[in-house]
C-alpha cells in the first residue's frame, strides 16, 4: 500500500518543508505582514482602498504555494516573468490574475483607467484661479524626483532604473507604473510594489513630517471664501488646451494626460452618467484590481530579491525629499505672500490626489480648529500631477535619446 503523507492534502503547509529555510521564514513574515497591512487598512491608519486588497493578496499568495505535477512549486495567481508566447498561453489558462496582469499592467492600461477615474473627481478651480502659486509649490515638491536619481545611481542602479524609482518621489502611483514600464521593465514589479505601499504610508507618515513647520504657522487661517468661482466652460477649455500642449511636448506620456483630462472634461461637461461611471466603477474597480494584483505579486521570491531593499530605501528617500521640498516651497510662499498663507499647502503639492491635500487639511485642523485650507490645497495637488507627468516625460524621452 502506498504511504500516504497527510501533508499531501495540505500543500500550503507542505511547501514550507520543500523550500530553503530562508524562503520559508520569508513566507511567514510576509503572511504576517499581509495580516498587519490589512488590519491597518481596516482601521484606516493606512489608505483602506489600497491596503485591504493589497494585504489580502499578499497574504494569499504567500500562503497559497502548492506543488505542480512536474514537482515545481508555485501559485495559481500570476507569473510576471513569462517571456514567450507558449508560456503566456499556458499561464493565461492557469493563473487567475494572469489576464489582468498581461492585458492591463504590462501595457499601462490599469494606470490610464485610474487616471480616468481620478480626473472625474478632480476640481481644477483653484489651480486655474491661482496657477502661479500652484505650479511654484508643485515644482518644489518634485525635489525627491530630481535628487533621488543621482542617489539611486550611487546605489548601483542603471540610469533608467534610477529614473524609474525616482518617480516614486512624485507620489503619483499611475505615473510610476507608466514610467517604470517605459524605463525599467525588468524591475517594474518591485517598483510598483514599493510605490503603492509607500503611497499609502504617506497618509500616515506625512503628518509627522509636517511638524517641521512651527505650530503657529500650521494654524494660519486662509479665507476659503476668497477662492474665485470658475465657470465650467473655462474649466473645460483649460482641460482641452493643457491636454493639447502637454501631448505635443511630451507624447510619451500622452495616454496618461489624455485619460486624466478626459475625466475632468467629462465632469465639467455635466454628463452625469459618464461621470458616475468613471468616478465609480472605473476608478474603484481599477484601484481594487490594481491593489489586489500588486498584493499577489508580493511573493517571497519577488520580495527577497536583493534589489527590493535598495528600492525600499530609495522610495523612502524620494518621498521624504519631496515632502521636505513641498514644505520649503510653502514656507517661501508664506514669507513673500501678501495674504495670509498656510505653508502646509506646500505639502499638498505632492501629487497623491487627494490624499496629501487631505493630510494638509488634517494637520491644519489639529493646529487650529477654525483652519480650513482644503480648497487652496487642491490647486497645488492637481498641479503636482502635471509636474510629475512633465518630469516623467522628460525622463523617458531624455534618457532614451541619451542612452538609446
Amino acid at each position: 500500500m502506498t504511504n500516504i503523507n497527510v501533508f499531501d492534502f495540505f500543500q500550503g503547509i507542505q511547501t514550507f518543508f520543500l523550500v530553503f529555510p530562508q524562503l520559508a521564514i520569508g513566507r511567514i513574515i510576509l503572511i504576517l505582514l499581509g495580516f498587519f497591512l490589512t488590519y491597518l487598512g481596516y482601521k484606516q491608519v493606512l489608505e483602506p482602498l489600497i491596503m485591504i486588497p493589497l494585504g489580502l493578496g499578499m497574504l494569499s499568495v504567500n500562503a497559497g504555494l502548492l506543488v505542480f505535477e512536474a514537482g515545481n512549486i508555485g501559485t495559481l495567481f500570476v507569473n510576471p516573468l513569462v517571456t514567450n508566447v507558449d508560456e503566456l498561453v499556458y499561464f493565461l489558462q492557469i493563473d487567475f490574475l494572469q489576464p489582468i496582469y498581461t492585458f492591463m499592467f504590462s501595457n499601462g492600461l490599469i494606470a490610464c483607467l485610474v487616471f480616468l477615474g481620478i480626473g472625474a473627481i478632480t476640481e481644477v478651480d483653484f489651480l486655474i484661479a491661482n496657477p502661479w502659486m500652484s505650479m511654484f509649490l508643485a515644482a518644489f515638491a518634485e525635489l525627491g524626483t530630481i535628487f533621488t536619481l543621482p542617489i539611486a545611481m550611487l546605489f548601483g542602479l542603471t540610469v533608467k532604473q534610477s529614473a524609474a524609482i525616482s518617480l516614486v518621489g512624485g507620489a503619483d502611483g499611475p505615473m510610476v507604473l507608466f514610467g517604470s514600464l517605459a524605463l525599467a521593465k525588468e524591475i517594474f514589479v518591485p517598483i510598483a510594489i514599493v510605490a503603492y505601499v509607500y503611497l499609502s504610508i504617506c497618509y500616515a507618515g506625512y503628518p509627522y513630517l509636517a511638524k517641521l513647520i512651527p505650530e503657529r504657522l500650521r494654524g494660519i487661517e486662509m479665507d476659503w471664501r476668497s477662492v474665485p468661482k470658475v465657470s465650467p466652460a473655462a474649466k473645460f477649455a483649460f482641460c482641452v488646451i493643457v491636454l493639447g500642449v502637454l501631448c505635443l511636448l511630451f507624447p510619451v506620456a500622452s495616454p496618461l494626460f489624455s485619460c486624466f483630462f478626459l475625466g475632468v472634461a467629462i465632469k465639467e461637461s455635466n454628463i452625469p452618467k459618464y461621470t458616475e461611471f468613471l468616478s465609480g466603477p472605473v476608478l474603484y474597480g481599477s484601484t481594487f484590481f490594481l491593489s489586489f494584483t500588486l498584493g499577489a505579486l508580493m511573493g517571497v521570491d519577488t520580495v527577497m530579491n536583493p534589489i527590493v531593499l535598495k528600492l525600499l530605501i530609495l522610495g523612502c528617500i524620494a518621498l521624504t525629499l519631496s515632502g521636505i521640498g513641498g514644505i520649503i516651497g510653502g514656507l517661501i510662499w508664506w514669507k513673500f505672500s501678501k495674504k495670509p498663507f498656510n505653508p502646509l499647502v506646500g505639502l499638498a503639492a505632492i501629487s497623491c490626489v487627494p490624499s496629501t491635500a487631505k493630510v494638509a487639511q488634517k494637520v491644519a485642523f489639529k493646529a487650529n480648529k477654525k483652519c480650513f485650507i482644503l480648497p487652496f490645497a487642491m490647486g497645488p495637488n492637481i498641479a503636482g500631477v502635471i509636474t510629475t507627468a512633465i518630469v516623467t516625460g522628460i525622463f523617458v524621452s531624455g534618457i532614451k535619446i541619451l542612452l538609446p
